[in-house]
C-alpha cells in the first residue's frame, strides 16, 4: 500500500478504487484528474484525448472535409487505428500516442477541438474507445476522465465526480491556455467551441454527457484549483477508508 499525504498527515490506502470524473469541456477535469492520480500514486487516463486522436487521424486521412465526416471509411479503418499513452521523458507526464507517434500537443489545437464532435458520436468509435479504457482500468488504482465515465466506461466506479463551470469562465481558461501556447485565436471563438462542443456533448445519440445519480457535483466557476483538489481529495478519502500512519 502507498503513502498519501492528506491535510497534513500520511495516510495509507485500504483499497485501491477507480476515480470517474465527468463534465463539460474546459472546466479542468484533466487538472484534477492528474493532481489526484499524482497524489494518490494512481494511473491517470484521458479519455478525451482519445477522441481527438481518433479526429486527428480523420484530419489527416482525408477523412474530415468542409466539416463532413466521410463515416463509412472512418469505419473501415477504425480496426487500425491504434491509440496508446506513453511517459514523456521532456515534459514528465503522459503523452498520446496515435499510430506510434506523440500527438499530445497537436491535438489540443483548435482545429481539432472543432472537429472531435465530428468523430465522438460515432457509435462504433466510443465502442472501440470504450473497450480500450475498460481495459486500461482493470484492478483499479484509475483516474480517468472524460464524457461518459461514471455513465458508460466504469458505472460501478466507488468514486464519481461530475464538473461544470459557466461557459464564459470556461472559455476565458481555455482561451489563456491556447494563448499561452502561441495560438493565434479569440475569445469568441473559443467561447463559440465551448458552446457548440457542450451541445453535441449533451445531445448526442450516442452516450450522452449526463451526471449520474451517484457522482459527487463541484461547480468550479469561482473555486481556484487548489480549492477544487482539497474538496475533491476529501471526497475520495471518505470512500477508500484511510488509516494515519505514526
Amino acid at each position: 500500500m502507498s503513502p498519501v499525504h492528506y491535510l497534513g498527515r500520511f495516510i495509507t490506502h485500504v483499497k485501491r478504487i477507480t476515480i470517474a470524473i465527468d463534465g463539460y469541456s474546459s472546466c479542468g477535469k484533466s487538472t484534477l484528474a492528474k493532481q489526484l492520480a499524482h497524489h494518490l500514486h494512481y494511473t491517470y487516463i484521458d479519455s478525451g484525448a482519445m477522441y481527438r486522436a481518433v479526429a486527428l487521424y480523420a484530419m489527416e486521412n482525408g477523412l474530415i472535409q468542409n466539416d463532413m465526416l466521410d463515416k463509412a471509411n472512418l469505419l473501415r479503418v477504425l480496426p487500425n487505428i491504434h491509440i496508446a499513452f506513453k511517459h514523456d521523458d521532456a515534459t514528465q507526464r503522459s503523452a498520446t500516442m496515435l499510430d506510434g507517434r506523440n500527438v499530445e500537443h497537436r491535438i489540443r489545437e483548435m482545429d481539432v477541438s472543432n472537429n472531435v464532435t465530428l468523430v465522438s458520436p460515432v457509435r462504433e468509435v466510443r465502442a472501440k474507445l470504450v473497450q480500450l479504457q475498460q481495459e486500461m482500468g482493470q484492478g483499479g488504482g484509475v483516474v480517468m476522465d472524460g464524457r461518459d465515465i461514471g455513465t458508460v466506461v466504469f458505472p460501478n466506479a466507488e468514486v464519481k465526480f461530475f464538473m461544470m463551470a459557466e461557459p464564459e469562465v470556461r472559455a476565458q481558461r481555455r482561451y489563456l491556455e491556447l494563448k499561452g501556447r502561441g495560438a493565434e485565436v479569440s475569445l469568441e471563438e473559443v467561447l463559440a467551441n465551448v458552446l457548440r462542443r457542450d451541445l453535441d456533448d449533451t445531445t448526442r445519440a450516442a452516450d450522452p454527457l449526463i451526471e449520474a445519480p451517484d457522482a459527487f457535483v463541484i461547480d468550479n466557476s469561482h473555486l481556484t484549483s487548489a480549492e477544487q483538489f482539497d474538496l475533491a481529495l476529501g471526497h475520495v478519502v471518505k470512500a477508500i477508508g484511510v488509516v494515519a500512519e505514526a
